[in-house]
C-alpha cells in the first residue's frame, strides 16, 4: 500500500474529540489503499483521558513515539490549580489572576504556533532520520495545535514529500486566537508562519464550508472540506433507552463563551407556566463544564434539575445523547461562529434525538440540521423560538411521541470522510510521480 504519515499531538488515551479526526482516519485508510504511519508524543500532558479509543486503533498499526516538553505542569504549579483545571486558562473565563494573565500573555508572544511548540525540532530531527530508512509517500498533519502543522512543513520542505495540512480549527482567524493577548511583534509572525504553511502544502483540508472561504479571503486556493463525522461502530450494540425524565443534554466542553444563558431564563419561566415541567425536567451535562455555566444553572433556580456528571468516557456519553429527550448543541459566542461545527453535531445526528443549536441562522450546522431535518438553530437571544422549541418537544414528551429519523447522515460518516481524504492523498501521489 502507498503510505502516509500523520503527525498528531492528540491519540490514545487522550481523550475528547480532539483526538477523533486522526484517529478514525487511521482506522479507516487502509480500506482505500493507505497504510498509516502515526507519529504522535510519547509523554503528552492530556487533560482528559479516555481509555476506549485504544479499540479504535487498527491492528498492526505503526506508531512512532518521541518525549515532547510542555509547560503545562509549570503553569500548574505557579498558579496552584488542580491537574483536572483546564491547562490553557484563555477557555477559562472566572478567577483569573496575574499568573494567569500572565501565562496567556506569554503563551501568544513566546510560544509559537501554541504551547507545544518545543515538540517541534526534535521531531523534525526525528522523522528526518526515520523518512530516509522508511519512505513515505505523503505527509498528513492535523492542527491544532499547530505544531503539528510546523513539523509537516517542515519535513515537507527539506525531503520534498507532498504534504497535505488539515485544519480542525483555523490558525490566526481562529475566535480564540485574539484571546492571547498577542502583540504586534507576535502577530506579524504568526500570520508569516501561516503563510508560508498556505504557500508548502500542497493541499489544505478544513472541518467546515464557511471557514473553507475564510481561507480563501487571505490567498488559500487549494482547500476543500472534510467534516469530523461519525463512526457507525460506536453505535453498535447500542440502543437508545429514552429517559423517564425531561432530559436536556449536553456531552463535552461548554465553556463561558457557550453559556446559554436565554436557555435558562426559558426554562425558569416553563418551570411556572407548564404543569409538572418543574418534576419532569433535567439538565444532564457531562464534560468540561466552565463555572460561569454552573453559576448560571443556579442563578436561575435549575439547580434541583441539574446533574454534573463530569467527565465519562465516549461510549457512555453517546448511550446518554441516545436516550436524551432533547440534545444542546450551543456555539461559541464569537464572529466566525457560522463556521463552527462540533464534532458532537454528527455523532448527535446519528442517534436521532431533536437537537436544540445555540448560533447564527446563517451558520453551517443550521444548514445540516435543516438539510437532514434533525433539528433547529436558534439565536441565543431569540426567546421566543427558544420556548416555542422545548414546549413542543415537551408535548411530544408527554404523549410519547417519537423523533423522526433524521434523514441523508451518511455522508458524514467516519467511512465516508476518510474516502475523500483518500481522493486527496491519491491525487497529492500521483501529481509527484
Amino acid at each position: 500500500m502507498r503510505k502516509v504519515l500523520i503527525i498528531s499531538y492528540y491519540w490514545p488515551p487522550s481523550g475528547g474529540v480532539g483526538v477523533l479526526r486522526c484517529l478514525k482516519f487511521s482506522k479507516y485508510l487502509r480500506q482505500f489503499g493507505w497504510e498509516p504511519v502515526v507519529y504522535t508524543p510519547s509523554n503528552a500532558d492530556y487533560l482528559l483521558r479516555d481509555f476506549t479509543n485504544f479499540k479504535d486503533i487498527p491492528k498492526n498499526l505503526e506508531i512512532l513515539k518521541h518525549p515532547i516538553k510542555e509547560p503545562f505542569g509549570v503553569y500548574k504549579f505557579l498558579s496552584g490549580r488542580k491537574q483536572d483545571d483546564p491547562t490553557d486558562p484563555v477557555h477559562v473565563k472566572s478567577k483569573k489572576r496575574f499568573i494567569d494573565n500572565f501565562a496567556i500573555w506569554a503563551r501568544g508572544n513566546f510560544f509559537i504556533p501554541d504551547a507545544r511548540c518545543l515538540w517541534i525540532k526534535p521531531s523534525v530531527r526525528y522523522l528526518k532520520k526515520y523518512l530516509k530508512e522508511h519512505p513515505v509517500d505523503v505527509i498528513f498533519t492535523d492542527g491544532p495545535p499547530h505544531t503539528n502543522t510546523m513539523i509537516g512543513m517542515k519535513l515537507s520542505k527539506e525531503l520534498g514529500i507532498p504534504w497535505l495540512a488539515d485544519f480542525q480549527d483555523p490558525w490566526t482567524q481562529a475566535d480564540y486566537y485574539q484571546r492571547y493577548k498577542i502583540m504586534y511583534p507576535a502577530d506579524r509572525y504568526h500570520h508569516k508562519l501561516e503563510q508560508q504553511v498556505f504557500k508548502t502544502a500542497r493541499k489544505i483540508t478544513i472541518a467546515s464550508p464557511s471557514w473553507a472561504k475564510d481561507l480563501e479571503a487571505i490567498g488559500v486556493k487549494n482547500v476543500d472540506v472534510i467534516y469530523y463525522g461519525y463512526d457507525e461502530d460506536d453505535f453498535k450494540g447500542l440502543k437508545p433507552v429514552p429517559d423517564d425524565d425531561f432530559t436536556i443534554t449536553h456531552t463535552g466542553l461548554m465553556g463561558f463563551d457557550r453559556n446559554p444563558e436565554e436557555l435558562f431564563t426559558v426554562l425558569k419561566e416553563l418551570k411556572t407556566e407548564l404543569p409538572g415541567f418543574k418534576d419532569h425536567l433535567k439538565l444532564n451535562f457531562a464534560g468540561n463544564i466552565d463555572l460561569s455555566v454552573k453559576q448560571s444553572i443556579e442563578k436561575y433556580g435549575l439547580k434541583e434539575n441539574f446533574n454534573d456528571l463530569g467527565f465519562i468516557n465516549r461510549d457512555k456519553a453517546i448511550q446518554l445523547t441516545m436516550n436524551a429527550r432533547i440534545l444542546l448543541l450551543p456555539l461559541n459566542k464569537s464572529e466566525n461562529a457560522y463556521g463552527r461545527i462540533p464534532g458532537k453535531l454528527f455523532e448527535n445526528l446519528r442517534t436521532g434525538r431533536p437537537i436544540l443549536c445555540f448560533g447564527p441562522k446563517n451558520s453551517d450546522v443550521a444548514r445540516i440540521l435543516e438539510e437532514c431535518n434533525a433539528g433547529v438553530c436558534v439565536d441565543y437571544n431569540d426567546q421566543k423560538q427558544i420556548k416555542e422549541f422545548i414546549t413542543g418537544q415537551y408535548h411530544k414528551y408527554l404523549q410519547g411521541e417519537s423523533q423522526s429519523a433524521p434523514r441523508d447522515i451518511g455522508k458524514y460518516s467516519n467511512e465516508e470522510q476518510t474516502r475523500i481524504l483518500s481522493k486527496h492523498l491519491n491525487q497529492l501521489h500521483n501529481n509527484n510521480v
